[in-house]
């Protein structure tokens, strides 16, 4: 089992002692000051621990749940009621969303960012000057700007607030305004950020974490400031390469890559969230539920879980239509039909009754017993509601959908929570990104050229024969299985042209809803909060 604390300094004391810091009726004598703590090297790694339990808090939920079932790639409909929460999921795959959804990571995101101005300030008073504290506070710098992307992604223009102790109302900045932001201190952090990779900064931001986040920004820029800026994505792209720390997993590990003991051993990852069912924090929930969501609830036994999983989420047969070539491994990520047990010969078999099976089966007999093999269907059929987003509360109903098990199910932990650490920047999407650079109009470098950066990847993945030319399509495609379930797919769906799109049972295509509304929460606490085009005032 991972120990997320040696990596990140977590200790619940400290988190506790800086959560309570932001509570503005304490009177300031009793924060934390230098003359108390910190003051030492140990100190000094627990103040900027929070930022990263803040960062993990809400990881894997409100920035998972908006990057994914806002698109083709996942859906998670009621069965019998059960997952309706308010339209909360179905108003994601509508397109219906309102201010009063609170679709997003706003109050997530906001959280990371005071919590990264607060340890901050501490240390930047605490701390000698050094390489020390230069490289301690470009980290956290580093942390805010990936929030402030997360916050520019989804929503345009935000606050700019980097003063703690500041409680004043801030007005919205610019989309273009935060994207400059962002870019000037990625820029400056990166001489300070530590270049090493591995255990040593595992968990951290290191320098090619900002150059990572960097060609994102570039190769989005179109979108998010109107000008394109393709070359500055290869440069950026260019500075990970050529900094020799990361390789393609081979085809023989891809899959481990996602595995409860996966970590800082993994040749892929840029940056990764530590996860670790024993670490909890106050204040946060940095849980990782993967299994709960996606493993069907017949499944349990399979995968040896300590809990019955509830199984609401699977993905669409569009977005399943990407996986087409029966040699690639990543095939492997997804139960599909008829199911057996690990030994690949035992059925997985459920004894219920034929109503229980059926919920609409008219015969006398409903309540006798009947044994089925488990079969996962592609398609969902809201057979029960479709006002109420509702397949049903049978047998049938709770198999509808073909589910991801990339990050696989940890049978090791006593909870719902996993072990699986979850990447945010890894070496494919590098590749893949400057490829996608260079189809748009970037300038080749390195000797590399489209086609042979997506081979990298494909060679490594897929036994077919390598590919002779690539389009943008064909690119778009080649993402969608490099990187499902990694909460990347609506910023690519939106830089494609395809948000607007239809799949599943969403036909809305109104394009401001590229960003989402200013949540009305937010509004209210910060009145000189404008909202964004499209929706209500």
């Amino acid at each position: 089992m991972k120990k997320i604390l040696k990596y990140l300094g977590l200790p619940l004391l400290v988190a506790g002692l800086l959560s309570s810091c932001s509570d503005l009726d304490v009177p300031i004598e009793t924060q934390l000051t230098p003359d108390v703590f910190p003051q030492n090297s140990t100190q000094y790694i627990q103040t900027a621990g929070p930022v990263y339990a803040a960062f993990r808090g809400d990881f894997a939920f409100s920035w998972w749940w908006s990057q994914s079932l806002t698109t083709d790639e996942a859906i998670l409909p009621a069965r019998g009621g059960n997952w309706f929460d308010n339209r909360g999921y179905a108003c994601q795959h509508y397109h219906d969303w309102t201010p009063d959804n609170g679709v997003g990571p706003w109050g997530w995101a906001e959280g990371v960012i005071g919590t990264s101005n607060q340890a901050i300030s501490i240390l930047d008073k605490a701390m000698p000057a050094g390489s020390e504290k230069s490289t301690m506070i470009s980290e956290l710098k580093t942390m805010r700007a990936i929030s402030y992307f997360m916050l520019m992604d989804c929503y345009g223009g935000v606050p700019l607030d980097t003063v703690y102790g500041d409680f004043t109302s801030k007005s919205r900045s610019t989309r273009i305004e935060v994207f400059n932001f962002i870019e000037k201190e990625l820029k400056k952090a990166i001489p300070n950020l530590n270049p090493a990779s591995g255990i040593t900064v595992y968990g951290r931001p290191n320098r090619q974490t900002a150059n990572a986040l960097l060609a994102k920004m570039y190769l989005n820029a179109e979108v998010y400031t109107g000008t394109q800026r393709y070359n500055d994505c290869i440069a950026a792209c260019d500075q990970v390469i050529n900094s020799g720390l990361y390789a393609v997993e081979p085809r023989a590990t891809y899959l481990q890559m996602f595995y409860p003991n996966n970590g800082p051993q993994m040749k892929e990852f840029i940056f990764a969230v530590p996860f670790d069912p024993v670490a909890t924090t106050v204040g946060y929930n940095g849980q990782m539920y993967h299994a709960r969501y996606d493993v069907p609830r017949s499944e349990r036994a399979k995968f040896g879980l300590p809990f019955t999983p509830s199984a609401p989420r699977s993905t669409l047969p569009e977005f399943y239509a990407n996986f087409n070539d029966p040699n690639d491994i990543r095939n492997k990520q997804w139960l599909t039909g008829l199911q057996f047990m690990n030994d690949g010969v035992t059925p997985v078999r459920v004894t219920t009754t034929k109503k229980g099976y059926d919920q609409f089966y008219t015969g006398a007999d409903g309540g006798a017993a009947y044994t089925y093999q488990v079969e996962l269907t592609p398609d969902i059929v809201l057979r029960q509601n479709p006002a109420l987003f509702d397949c049903g509360n049978d047998e049938i109903a709770w198999n509808m959908g073909y589910r991801n098990i990339k990050f696989y199910p940890d049978a090791t932990s006593t909870s719902r929570n996993q072990n699986n650490d979850v990447p945010f920047l890894r070496y494919s999407d590098v590749l893949l990104m400057k490829a996608e650079a260079i189809l748009r109009g970037g300038n080749e470098t390195l000797g590399h050229t489209a086609v042979s950066l997506v081979n990298m990847v494909r060679s490594n993945r897929t036994t077919s024969a390598a590919w002779g030319s690539v389009t943008l399509e064909q690119l778009y495609q080649e993402r969608c299985r490099e990187l499902a379930w990694e909460a990347w797919h609506r910023n690519d769906m939106i830089r494609f042209g395809k948000y607007e799109g239809s799949w599943g049972f969403k036909t809305n295509a109104e394009t401001y809803r590229r960003i989402f509304p200013i949540p009305t929460y937010a509004r209210v606490l910060n009145p000189n909060l404008t909202q964004n085009d499209g929706y209500p005032n």
